[in-house]
């Protein structure tokens, strides 16, 4: 699909520009003709009013441009009264005579003679009329050598623009490519993540159906069953989460909130939880720091990163601290000892489904570092994660209500 969606933007920009470069030499073939064609009739129509008087050939009155021309004048009954012109031999007066013929033959006063190369202009005198003929040949080879230069230009201008769109097709359809490769990866990770609960589930199903177990293998099968629903449903329920942010419809943060005292509240339940896992909670939350926000989804936010501290945590410290940023933001961190994560994997992290401990697929959904990042851009701020010294970090940053910063400086 990606390949077809390039092939078609490089289409569809080369025919743009074939009709762009098609019209603007057109343009100007059709403006460079008209204008040779208007000068050569004022050049005819001026030795028209002075056909014997115009000066020397090739030499310009005032500027105006002399072309190759020469003058016939004929009586009323055809008579040759006389010629001028110095670029062409003039003693046929028959081959005159036909010429003369021949601009009779057309209905206008001004005209071409293709045969012969040769436009004219023919005007009525006292005694007869005077047909004034220009050569064609030098508009003609200008025509011809601003046409070869445009054909040149055209298919210069032609493949340059070729490779660009393509180099441009790769730039455009980049950000589509990721996407849909993001879309096939959450595909296949969903699919990956409901197979487990579902085979589960289906064992459990068929156990329950047997006539052969006991009721004690019954009330655990339930038990199998009903929990493992449960984690399916808070697994769907966060798709669906996320997928109300993707689309833009989650809901828009607009209270004052405490951010120091939704932080102290949340971390309340983790204490007993962290304490079996031989971890030490240690919290210093500043009170007073107001942030444009849902109370809700902030705690939401804390428990993630305390939940993740647990999960992927080893037995030590876990410290929670939330302290001012600079005058106009707030931060948070939740850090906790732990293996040391690399580099490349701290951005990961926050990739839906992405496990940095592989050992440890079964932890969780692989959900919350990624419903963490929205909650933080929802509020307009943003996490990110850091690994140094033992310790693994993760931090928020959210900017600051106006009222929050006055409470920060009392």
């Amino acid at each position: 699909m990606i390949r077809r969606l390039r092939v078609r933007f490089v289409l569809v920009n080369m025919a743009f520009v074939t009709v762009m470069l098609a019209a603007i030499f057109a343009t100007v073939l059709i403006i460079t003709r008209g204008n040779l064609e208007r000068e050569s009739l004022h050049m005819m129509q001026t030795i028209a009013v002075n056909p014997f008087q115009a000066g020397p050939p090739g030499q310009a009155a005032s500027g105006d441009v002399r072309l190759p021309y020469f003058v016939v004048q004929v009586g009323r009954d055809g008579e040759l009264l006389g010629t001028g012109g110095g670029y062409y031999d003039l003693s046929d007066g028959e081959l005159l005579r036909e010429l003369v013929r021949e601009t009779d033959r057309e209905e206008s006063p001004v005209g071409v003679l293709p045969e012969r190369g040769l436009r004219y202009l023919r005007s009525e005198t006292p005694v007869g009329w005077c047909v004034v003929f220009a050569d064609l040949s030098s508009e003609t080879r200008t025509l011809e050598g601003l046409m070869t230069t445009c054909a040149a230009i055209a298919a210069g201008s032609f493949l340059a623009f070729l490779l660009l769109s393509v180099f441009l097709s790769r730039w455009a359809v980049r950000p589509i490519a990721r996407a849909w490769n993001q879309q096939r990866r959450f595909v296949a990770d969903v699919s990956h993540e409901l197979k487990t609960p579902l085979t589960v589930i289906l064992s459990n199903a068929e156990l329950l159906s047997s006539d052969q177990i006991g009721e004690e293998t019954r009330a655990r099968s339930r038990e199998n069953i009903l929990a493992v629903a449960r984690q399916m449903r808070e697994l769907v329920e966060r798709l669906l989460e996320l997928a109300r942010s993707d689309a833009g419809k989650g809901e828009k943060p607009s209270a004052l909130v405490d951010w120091g005292a939704v932080v102290e509240d949340a971390v309340l339940p983790f204490e007993p939880l962290l304490y079996e896992r031989g971890m030490t909670l240690e919290t210093a939350a500043q009170t007073g720091l107001l942030v444009q926000g849902d109370a809700r989804r902030l705690a939401e936010l804390t428990d993630i990163l305390l939940d993740n501290a647990g999960k992927y945590g080893v037995p030590g410290v876990v410290e929670v601290k939330l302290r001012p940023s600079g005058r106009r933001h707030a931060a948070l961190c939740v850090s906790n000892p732990g293996p040391p994560i690399a580099g490349d994997e701290l951005v990961r992290l926050f990739d839906r489904f992405y496990r940095a401990d592989k050992a440890r697929s079964g932890a969780g959904s692989g959900l919350g570092l990624s419903i963490a990042e929205t909650i933080a851009r929802e509020h307009g701020g943003k996490i990110w994660a850091e690994s140094a010294e033992g310790r693994n970090r993760f931090l928020v940053r959210l900017p600051l209500a106006g009222r929050g910063k006055s409470g920060q400086s009392s």
